[in-house]
This record gives structure tokens, sequence and C-alpha cells, in this order.
């Protein structure tokens, strides 16, 4: 994961992650009682939710300050810490489910991702996922391209974002079936005047990484808010353009 986590402003302000995780939830088929993880778990307000649907859910995480929360949270369930490219489990689980965690994870790495997900489950459990897809945030992204650009720097996209063609391919060479899958656009409501602000402030870190003086950074941000506030902002309400890729898949 190519990000260190603000673990209390993300319960605080982000929370449509996991409300819209919910419907996700939807696409598993295993039965009550079965046993899932919760690959990529956060806070752990997923992995609760699984449990009141009746799965034995326990959650994965690779961030020491999101598993704090989740411990803190919900003591009740197990929460393991690892690294969602490198982990296995002490016996196969019948679901592995993930939301938005995928598309953190390297391109090249994402073989090794499934992976672990292929041999965590037992043959015939499901992968039930949603993360970003193709064209995801192509608005916020450009204007950081160009807001970069315009200072002399370039902008590093940190993010994986396939197309269904792309990742199916991924999944069938890693022993999946592919069952479903749909990329879909969800433009999504930020919280409050400064939400497009805050927005970069918690995602957009790594990219920042090649500028070293504060004000500098302040002044990008500031540059791409103000470009966005054309596209993006309306009624005094700011929307992410969000693209959704969703699937479910079969290990063979």
């Amino acid at each position: 994961m190519n990000i260190q986590w603000d673990a209390e402003k993300y319960s605080a302000d982000f929370s449509f992650v996991h409300r819209y995780g919910n419907t996700v939830m939807e696409l598993l088929t295993a039965p009550e009682g079965a046993s899932v993880l919760d690959l990529g778990c956060g806070n752990g307000a997923l992995t609760a939710a699984l449990r009141e649907r009746g799965y034995a859910a326990r959650g994965l995480d690779g961030s020491a300050s999101q598993l704090e929360i989740a411990r803190r949270d919900h003591p009740g369930i197990e929460f393991l810490q690892a690294d969602a490219t490198d982990f296995s489990l002490p016996e196969p689980v019948d679901a592995v489910f993930s939301n938005a965690v995928l598309h953190w994870i390297d391109r090249n790495l994402q073989p090794k991702l499934l992976r672990c997900v292929h041999d965590a489950l037992k043959p015939g459990g499901e992968f039930v996922f949603e993360c970003g897809g193709f064209g995801n945030n192509r608005r916020i992204h450009a204007a950081m391209d160009r807001a970069f650009a315009d200072r002399g720097f370039r902008y590093s996209m940190p993010f994986c974002f396939p197309t269904i063609g792309e990742y199916a391919a991924l999944l069938e060479c890693a022993g999946f079936r592919v069952e479903y899958a749909i990329l879909f656009e969800r433009p999504t409501p930020l919280k409050g005047e400064s939400g497009m602000r805050d927005w970069i402030d918690m995602f957009l870190r790594t990219p920042f990484s090649v500028i070293a003086d504060p004000a500098v950074q302040a002044e990008i941000k500031a540059a791409a808010v103000e470009q966005l506030r054309r596209e993006l902002y309306a009624d005094g309400q700011w929307l992410a353009d969000y693209v959704r890729l969703r699937m479910r898949a079969v290990r063979l």
C-alpha cells in the first residue's frame, strides 16, 4: 500500500468509502456462517458489517493506525496486520471481500496480490471486490498534473485503475473464473466547503514527496482546487468523479 493514513480523519470525514462497500457485499453468494476475509479492512467497519450479515469474518490490513481503530471499535473481531501482496492464512476461507483497496496496489504487484488471494481461498471460493476503475478521478488527476507541471514538477499518479478486460485477464491468469464485472461512474459527494482540498490531503500524499517546500505544496493544491471548482463544485457541494470497477470471481 503506497500511503500512510491519517486514520482518525479518514474514519470521520471519508465514511462514504465503507458505506458504499455495503452494496458490494450483495455480490457474495457464500451462505450464512461462511468464513470471509475482509482484505484491506481499514477501520473494520465493513468487517463488522459482514459479521452482521452472518459471516465468520476477520479483517486484514497493513496499516497499524487503521487496525488500532478497528480493534478499539470492534473488540470481538480478529484483525490481522499484513501486506495485501504478501500474506497467508492458517486455513483457507470461503470468500475474500475487498472494498476500495486494490487500486492502491502498484500495477506490477497485482499478480502477486491475486496469488495471495487465490491461495487464501478454498477451491470454489469467491473473490468479491470493488476498486477504482479506468477513468477514476480523471478530472482530479488532470488538474493535479497541470498544477504540478505549471511549477516545473512531474505529477506521478499513484494508483492502478484497470479496465474490465485488464483485470479479468489478471484474474484468469491467477486461476479464477470471472462471473461478474461492471465499470460504472459514481459521482461522490465530499464533506464541507473544503471537501476537495481535504480529499487531496488524504489521498494524494505520495505525489508530493518530490516537493520539499510546504508552501509550494500548498500552492499546487490551491491551484488544483480552483480549477476543479469549475468542474466538480455546484450549489455548495463538491463531487469527486469516481469510476468504480466491481467484480466477482471464483477460484478454480
